[in-house]
């Protein structure tokens, strides 16, 4: 485990690389200037010149991006240009929001998934299962901005049962905060529970058809322990493979959700660092964002083995 551990933070070296180096030269190529929006029109051009020359701007890109990797390697993400506050901890302040939101949208999409799509294996071509098939259609069919204002238009204007914008940390005020993340982790989940019903509905309905399957049930086992003991745990990987893949997502990419919502969440830091073309902030961002999906990607290889101990981790 320890050899595949190491393998696997070397691999990922490159891919940070790729992944840094690619964002640095398309920011750099958008059409805009931070300068520009950091400062009105009308400013003197010596001073505009002045501050690009203390920020760095005015060196060729692969310069620039050298002497941030540089930083990068010392722990120092830069500063954002925008406030001149540490990029670090600006990410901070917005991980918390997006890591409460995609963790509770992942238990959401879960407690949905799982009696949906073991109910539609085990009563497969029926009513139970024409109806779970259908969900997950919808589910994977319906936009997110059209389901969250849905969800707002029903529960928070309609039946005013829960806040349509706005965030309080559970740490602070765990009802309220809860309650300021149910309608966001809702849109989230649904959209996920679709995809992971499709996913482990396939799973289990290739499981059952296994040898050992019709073994057990010649021994005499109830229907329930032989899902539970043999089949349930042999259909989870290509699930696990889907959260994994889902987590890195949600923490990094539900833009739209947290637009609507009004969450302060990471999503939202990044396009607006993007539009303000302040280009530590970004960078500093899809930094952290990779490295998420890195470390969920490694975490997923490692829980492989604990579910199936044929699958040998070196």
């Amino acid at each position: 485990m320890g050899r595949l551990v190491l393998h696997r933070l070397g691999a990922t070296i490159p891919v940070l690389l790729l992944v840094t180096a690619g964002v640095f030269s398309l920011l750099h190529l958008t059409p805009g200037d931070p300068i520009d929006v950091m400062m009105a029109e009308s400013v003197d051009a010596t001073v505009k010149a002045n501050l690009r020359r203390e920020l760095g701007l005015d060196r060729p890109i692969a310069v620039q991006y050298v002497a941030w990797m540089g930083r990068v390697l010392r722990g120092d993400l830069g500063r954002s240009v925008r406030n001149g506050e540490p990029v670090i901890e600006n990410v901070g302040r917005r991980i918390r929001p997006s890591l409460q939101l995609a963790l509770l949208a992942m238990a959401i999409s879960l407690l949905i998934a799982a009696p949906v799509a073991l109910a539609s294996a085990v009563r497969r071509n029926t009513s139970i299962d024409r109806a779970g098939t259908t969900f997950a259609l919808f589910g994977i069919c319906m936009p997110n901005f059209l389901l969250a204002l849905l969800l707002i238009f029903f529960f928070g204007v309609t039946l005013r049962w829960l806040p349509v914008s706005g965030y309080t940390d559970p740490a602070e005020d765990l009802i309220a905060g809860v309650r300021s993340l149910v309608l966001p982790a809702v849109t989230l989940g649904l959209a996920l529970a679709a995809v992971i019903t499709r996913t482990l509905r396939s799973s289990l309905l290739e499981a059952l058809t296994e040898d050992y399957v019709r073994t057990a049930r010649a021994k005499g086992l109830s229907e329930w322990a032989v899902i539970r003991a043999h089949v349930l745990r042999n259909a989870l990987i290509p699930v696990v493979t889907v959260l994994g893949l889902q987590l890195g997502t949600l923490i990094g990419g539900a833009v739209i959700t947290e637009y609507v919502f009004g969450l302060p969440g990471v999503g939202r830091l990044v396009v607006d660092a993007v539009f303000a073309r302040d280009y530590p902030l970004v960078q500093g961002v899809v930094l952290l964002i990779a490295a998420g999906f890195i470390a969920s990607n490694l975490l997923v290889d490692l829980l492989y083995g604990w579910i199936d101990p044929r699958i040998r981790i070196r």
